[in-house]
């Protein structure tokens, strides 16, 4: 009894010397805390592999740590951020772990600043603010995830297949001008050339001689290649006006292009808008070279469909 009386006695001094504003930014980081420390506890329940469970655990540890230190400091509960814990999960479900856990601490960033200020009031604060940055950049980098592995091969039935369909749809847009016709040519050329790629793909990684398994990398890239594809050819598929369809197939590629460089910046801690730039100029550079190709074929060869 006299013992828990000296730590009450103690907690509320240490909150004497706060005032209520920095009382309640207190609270919000513990709320933080225990919201992570459950999510990475559901993770780490999640993962099968041992190395990926044990770094996730010991995330999961540190964060209730933290959420025990800043306790001290309010003397008070503070529940869980329900639906954060919900969407992280959902990410890592989807997308992967690594994904969710470096969107979650990125999402974190603008914090450090206030760690700083924190640091004056609350000497534990600097401690806290150094496990941060370890899991960020240490204990993070540990996680093993498959999907990473062949991300290169998903780089490679992405890249592919906008570079090349959006160059072919726009040609044949022009030289055609008819929808379907442009459908169902850009349907075969595109199911060929992932057949294609996904068998470079199989026959470079078994060159290579690495970890990644040759039939694992030309599935990625196949399939990528594929859901590519289907973007870009449905709107010509439903559509009687093949420039419509040209510019909902481009709005399709933009979106993919926007949609995979926020994904590759994030896990390959990478700048998103350089990523989607370059990938947008080759992209809509192929394409509009194209519009040119196939205006001159279809003026100079007189092809009237």
């Amino acid at each position: 009894m006299v013992a828990e009386a000296v730590v009450a006695e103690a907690a509320d001094g240490r909150m004497k010397d706060l005032d209520n504003k920095t009382i309640n930014l207190i609270l919000a980081f513990q709320k933080n805390e225990i919201s992570e420390h459950i999510i990475y506890k559901q993770l780490s329940l999640l993962e099968k592999q041992e190395q990926n469970r044990q770094t996730l655990n010991k995330i999961s540890e540190d964060e209730l740590r933290h959420y025990h230190i800043f306790k001290e400091y309010t003397n008070k509960e503070a529940k869980p951020d329900n639906f954060k814990i919900f969407w992280y999960l959902l990410i890592a479900k989807i997308l992967g772990i690594t994904f969710s856990i470096k969107l979650m601490e990125n999402g974190e960033k603008g914090a450090q600043s206030v760690y700083g200020k924190l640091i004056k009031l609350l000497p534990e604060a600097e401690k806290i603010e150094k496990d941060e940055n370890e899991h960020e950049k240490v204990l993070i980098g540990m996680i093993d995830e498959e999907r990473l592995k062949y991300i290169g091969s998903v780089v490679l039935g992405l890249n592919d297949a906008l570079v090349e369909l959006t160059g072919t749809l726009a040609g044949l847009t022009f030289a055609l001008q008819n929808a379907k016709l442009v459908g169902v040519a850009g349907l075969i050329t595109g199911i060929a050339a992932s057949l294609s790629m996904a068998a470079s793909e199989y026959l470079s990684t078994k060159a290579e001689g690495g970890e990644k398994n040759p039939l694992r990398a030309s599935i990625y890239t196949g399939i990528t290649y594929v859901f590519a594809v289907t973007i870009l050819i449905v709107p010509f598929l439903i559509l009687n006006n093949p420039f419509i369809s040209l510019a909902l197939a481009l709005i399709g590629a933009i979106i993919l292009i926007f949609i995979f460089s926020f994904y590759f910046s994030v896990v390959r801690d990478i700048s998103f808008k350089r990523r989607f730039t370059e990938m947008l100029i080759i992209s809509l550079g192929v394409a509009a070279l194209s519009f040119l190709i196939g205006l001159m074929v279809r003026q100079f060869l007189g092809i009237d469909v």
